[in-house]
């Protein structure tokens, strides 16, 4: 059995997956790098091919259908042989130093058996094109460090400050259990693959080093503000199927009985209301207006008393804005966002 499985959802990714294999590499045969390729009409088969001929005990290639990011991730769960998991895109890459101390880390509650560790959080870094100063997302100050701790002992978040698909690595047993299992063919499911799994997480550590270099800048990329605009629809969908779990009544009591749990998802539920809602008016086209006036009315069925909380908070009426003056002040504040937190 490997310590740690890392699944590479790959999509005509000829262009830059040996680089983020390369980086992966580096943990050795701890590590298990399951190369998922997703369909692919260029030559990202055969390069997955190449890479576990090269590395057999530690890359696998997988080829499927295309199922989209989400059907990646969950080919990549499934043939895991490792105790903890990562998802690393295929376009990014991890710091060897950052590697081998998390490497470290993981491997010592094994050998230890004393503490069961759901997840392990680390910084990642929002390494933009063209940009020199990558902007670092760490939790320093809101998380302690260094040893385990529960929900009890997690301070609160800032808004803006969340712990991101490329911050985490699981227990893999944690997400089995649980039946999780992200929609296929679907855009932005990386914020469902923490929101859903975070609802049952119990221990976690976090270590503060930067691992994950997340990169930002194509012009194809799928978090490029143009692409999203065009993508809306996706992006509501996966707004709903958040609203849906956080509002299901098989989890919403154990989400509510730990309250810094559900007030973290809670926040995370508002921002993500806040990004459909602030798309649809970058945009101001009807049709996406019209995918805003969705999703809000799918919480207000869902649960009229959160849609309520959600809709007369400060988000909510900023991203209602009455006429061109408010909404020429909504976009000047979240362009504002844009520089402070280095996002797309």
């Amino acid at each position: 059995m490997k310590l740690l499985s890392i699944a590479v959802p790959c999509y005509n990714s000829e262009a830059y997956m040996e680089k983020c294999v390369e980086s992966l590499l580096v943990g050795g045969d701890e590590v298990e790098i399951l190369v998922v390729d997703d369909g692919s009409k260029d030559r990202t088969a055969e390069i997955a091919d190449r890479l576990e001929a090269e590395h057999p005990t530690i890359v696998r290639a997988i080829h499927q259908p295309n199922k989209g990011h989400g059907g990646a991730v969950n080919t990549g769960i499934e043939n895991a042989s490792g105790l903890f998991f990562k998802v690393v895109d295929s376009d990014d890459k991890v710091r060897a130093s950052s590697y081998k101390v998390i490497l470290d880390t993981l491997r010592g509650f094994v050998e230890d058996g004393q503490a069961t560790l759901d997840l392990l959080i680390s910084n990642f870094v929002y390494d933009k094109e063209g940009q020199k100063h990558k902007k670092v997302m760490e939790y320093r100050r809101t998380l302690p460090t260094g040893r385990v701790f529960g929900w009890e002992e997690a301070g609160r978040f800032s808004k803006g400050h969340y712990i991101l698909m490329h911050s985490v690595i699981y227990r893999t047993a944690l997400l089995r259990d649980n039946g999780f299992k992200l929609p296929e063919h679907t855009f932005y499911v990386d914020n469902l693959y923490v929101f859903e799994p975070l609802s049952y997480v119990k221990t976690m550590y976090y270590l503060d080093v930067d691992f994950y270099y997340y990169f930002i800048g194509r012009g194809d990329q799928s978090v490029n503000e143009t692409v999203m605009i065009s993508r809306l629809d996706q992006q509501a969908r996966v707004n709903d199927l958040m609203t849906d779990f956080f509002t299901d009544p098989a989890h919403a009591e154990r989400i509510r009985e730990c309250k810094p749990m559900y007030r973290y998802l809670y926040n995370y539920l508002e921002i993500l209301f806040t990004i459909t809602s602030v798309l649809a008016l970058r945009s101001g086209k009807p049709e996406h207006m019209a995918i805003r006036d969705e999703v809000w009315d799918h919480l207000k069925e869902r649960d009229p008393a959160l849609y309520r909380k959600l809709r007369t908070g400060a988000f909510g009426i900023a991203m209602h804005p009455v006429g061109p003056v408010g909404r020429q002040a909504t976009l000047l504040l979240y362009r504002a966002a844009q520089k402070i937190f280095g996002f797309n």
